[in-house]
């Protein structure tokens, strides 16, 4: 898809002679006579960088560019003049301005300069996406069940093939995603991740296509799907098998014709992206349910990859132990620790019913917790989780909690299968805001759930977040805050 550029001036014949220039380069152009006006474009359209003159007719250049940058930080800015001075340029560019260019601006230079500015933007998201991902997305183990898993991916990622990948929560689905993806042809362009279980079923249409500025209440500005945004690189959709009926048929649509249009627009827009997804659930039992459709499962597993639960490349632990280790402990700025033969011994026997995601989390606890140099057996035996006694009749909920039913106070044994996950899923969570102090965010970063949903949850499982006073509806709606059962935090 190509850029678009904003061109900001008070004279017609610049505007048209630049954007024609410009179009002929391959560029999307859009135009404002004034300040004002380009900042409303800006804001309103997916535009990639700005050419602004430094004299307009309502508003100074400078303060134009100040509020850009404001707005949109990172924008590539160009300013523009027919008579600038050094001190204007100085000033530009200090504010945040990429270029200075003198008018009548040669097109070589226009062109340049250009391509220079959205060179630099790309190279910086690109040096934060990796010190973003640095050490989390390489996948550890050399047991039979992860070669098996490279050959699969090594035969699979040249491909323009969709891949679907099925497995286990924990397994790292996410990270062979992205392994096929960094093997691709297909490497250069981004990788764009959606979670389909954590957007609601109302606005997930919005999040993969985008939507045009006012297409509903709430749609103040025109954003980009993450179809357009993955435009020349691979889309991931997480959790496919937990996306509404509605929009499996507008996701078939998409696959088969590579073509989608915003909410609320005209215009078709080219889906040049390869499509992976992942699910923890047996769609071919979905598709038989009549809960997945069965033309978009095809579609879907041009290509399958299982990866495999923890329990069976067992043999890997201790490589694995060994370098989330490392990772936690540059993450959380400690000094190297080093685990005791025993330590390791005892986090080897240990069970993992969340596979490499708890053995990782686990990790991080000891890398935290222990003071070291070394961690022992006893400390890694310590914080390993114990075992959950069954609950005996008419004993209280854990403090922090609503007896909501009275089902909840009867024998475990006579417990509908919901009730008995809802005891163990508020279990874990206050455990873990035990662990964090109370620290809603961490504790959700922990368990490896979005923020918004950790709070749903919380408040699904009746687990109260007091505060000193009523929160704002708002507030509570988005889940903004980060105070949890009992935290001095409240407010």
């Amino acid at each position: 898809m190509p850029h678009s550029v904003l061109l900001v001036d008070d004279e017609k014949n610049i505007l048209l002679t630049l954007s024609q220039a410009l179009q002929l380069a391959g560029y999307h152009t859009e135009l404002a006579g004034t300040g004002r006006l380009g900042l409303e474009v800006a804001l309103a359209r997916p535009v990639d960088a700005v050419l602004l003159d430094v004299q307009l007719p309502d508003m100074d250049g400078l303060v134009v560019l100040e509020q850009l940058l404001q707005a949109r930080p990172g924008l590539p800015v160009l300013m523009m003049s027919g008579h600038g001075t050094i001190e204007t340029a100085v000033k530009a560019t200090r504010i945040g301005a990429r270029d200075f260019l003198e008018k009548p601006i040669g097109r070589d230079r226009l062109l340049v300069a250009l391509r220079n500015a959205l060179e630099h933007r790309a190279a910086v998201e690109e040096l934060e996406s990796l010190r973003a991902e640095s050490g989390r997305y390489e996948m550890v183990g050399q047991g039979p069940a992860m070669q098996r898993l490279y050959h699969l991916v090594q035969r699979a990622a040249p491909s323009e093939g969709r891949v679907l990948l099925t497995g286990e929560n924990g397994t790292g689905k996410e990270l062979v995603a992205r392994a096929l993806h960094r093997n691709s042809r297909r490497a250069s362009g981004p990788f764009v991740r959606v979670n389909c279980a954590a957007v609601p079923h109302d606005l997930i249409e919005s999040e993969l296509f985008g939507h045009e500025k006012g297409a509903f209440t709430g749609a103040l500005a025109l954003r980009r799907g993450k179809f357009e945004l993955a435009s020349g690189g691979t889309l991931f959709l997480d959790e496919v098998g937990d996306m509404p009926p509605a929009m499996q048929a507008k996701l078939l649509r998409v696959l088969q014709e590579s073509e989608f249009e915003r909410v609320g627009g005209t215009e078709t827009l080219r889906a040049d992206v390869r499509v992976i997804a992942a699910t923890n659930r047996d769609l071919e039992a979905e598709v038989a349910e009549g809960r997945f459709r069965e033309d978009l499962y095809y579609r879907l597993a041009v290509v399958q990859i299982r990866t495999p639960p923890l329990r069976e490349h067992r043999e890997d632990l201790p490589d694995l132990i060994a370098a989330f280790l490392d990772e936690a402990c540059r993450r959380n700025g400690r000094r190297p620790l080093r685990l005791s033969t025993e330590a390791v011994a005892v986090l080897s026997a240990h069970d993992y019913p969340g596979n490499v995601r708890e053995l990782r989390n686990l990790v991080e606890r000891l890398a935290i917790l222990c003071e070291g140099p070394e961690i022992s057996g006893d400390e890694a035996r310590e914080l390993l989780p114990r075992p959950r006694p069954p609950r005996a009749p008419g004993t209280p909920l854990p403090s922090g909690t609503e007896q909501k039913t009275a089902a909840a106070l009867r024998p475990v044994g006579e417990k509908p299968f919901r009730d008995l996950v809802d005891d163990a899923e508020r279990e874990i969570i206050l455990r873990t805001l035990a662990f964090t102090r109370d620290n809603a965010t961490e504790a959700a970063r922990l368990l490896d759930l979005e923020r918004g949903h950790f709070y749903k949850k919380m408040k699904a499982l009746g687990i109260r977040r007091p505060r000193a006073q009523t929160p704002d509806p708002a507030e509570a709606e988005s889940g903004t805050d980060d105070t949890a059962p009992g935290s001095s935090e409240a407010s």
